[in-house]
């Protein structure tokens, strides 16, 4: 991630604390880390990977790690990944694709249940974000105060509304599914899993319309698992094709995030006195995006703390 220039990372489940320290004391090379620990589910929620069959205890259950499913216990579990350093608590409003109980349709957690993840998480000075795809998701984790909504591929104009209201980022992760629909099968999805990318493939892009439509704040993410992590920054060009402007899907990835995970004052932007994470790059993506699917040929260096971490004339 960092050779492809992201000098900073928000993880979304599995990533802890060991990681993140070994990366801030230089144990090996990487992006500086933010992490959730483990996302929360429900019972049957995006985080429980039992199949039906499967009468596995619920507290056995990890969405490969990355998941833990607490039901009426929330406040506990968020408590425990505060515990455990998270910067933020992420939780599964709503179904997934990845998930083999739930519909992508369908709201998880109640209301108050949100509520009670959001207050721990504001009380420990740490935000929240909610996966979501559809609008009930989407206004139920407005609602109850997530900071971002990971995904929104069914966003409609009154969702948006809410979250322009609101304030509330999204976070569009358009890369995933064009990844998944080329290499899912080839990663271990099922059959049944595979026709649920269809369900948020095409919508996708018709989000990211809404969203700009009504004003609402847009940040980059990827959500790639395994080797489909290649594919990164495809979904910047995606952004543009989607009918964001090129300087839009540039701040989507800048300062947008930077504000997003409160560092605004140190990240995001190149600003006398702020850290001086850059990319040196051949030409320019005001022109179009498109030239960061091509990244080996038009980088030239990236830049974390000042300091020259990647050059392409020096790496191999």
């Amino acid at each position: 991630m960092l050779k492809r220039g992201f000098a900073t990372v928000r993880d979304a489940g599995g990533a802890d604390h060991g990681l993140a320290r070994a990366l801030d004391e230089g144990i090996f090379k990487g992006s500086r880390l933010f992490f959730c620990v483990k996302a929360l589910s429900q019972t049957g929620g995006h985080g429980d990977m039992r199949a039906p069959g499967d009468f596995a205890k619920a507290f056995d259950c990890t969405c490969a790690g990355l998941g833990r499913v607490c039901d009426g216990e929330v406040r506990k579990a968020a408590r425990d990944e505060i515990r455990k350093g998270a910067t933020h608590i992420k939780v599964m409003a709503g179904g997934g694709v990845s998930s083999p109980t739930d519909r992508i349709t369908s709201t998880q957690f109640s209301l108050m249940e949100l509520k009670a993840i959001v207050e721990e998480a504001t009380a420990a000075n740490v935000h929240a974000m909610a996966h979501a795809y559809t609008p009930r998701a989407i206004i139920n984790s407005v609602k109850a105060g997530v900071k971002s909504i990971e995904h929104g591929n069914l966003l409609d104009e009154e969702s948006a509304k809410v979250m322009a209201k609101a304030g509330t980022y999204l976070v569009p992760t358009l890369a995933t599914y064009d990844a998944l629909a080329k290499e899912g099968k080839k990663d271990g999805l099922s059959e049944e899993m595979a026709r649920k990318i269809y369900d948020v493939l095409d919508a996708g892009e018709r989000s990211i319309r809404i969203a700009k439509g009504n004003g609402v704040v847009m940040c980059y993410g990827s959500d790639l698992l395994s080797e489909m992590r290649k594919y990164q920054l495809s979904g910047l060009a995606m952004m543009e094709d989607a009918g964001l402007p090129a300087i839009d899907v540039i701040r989507s990835v800048t300062s947008n995030d930077a504000s997003l995970l409160g560092m605004e004052l140190e990240i995001g932007s190149v600003e006398v006195g702020k850290i001086a994470d850059m990319i040196i790059i051949r030409k320019n993506p005001l022109l179009s995006t498109k030239i960061f699917d091509d990244w080996e040929e038009n980088y030239v260096s990236v830049l974390k703390q000042g300091r020259i971490v990647f050059n392409v004339f020096t790496d191999d």
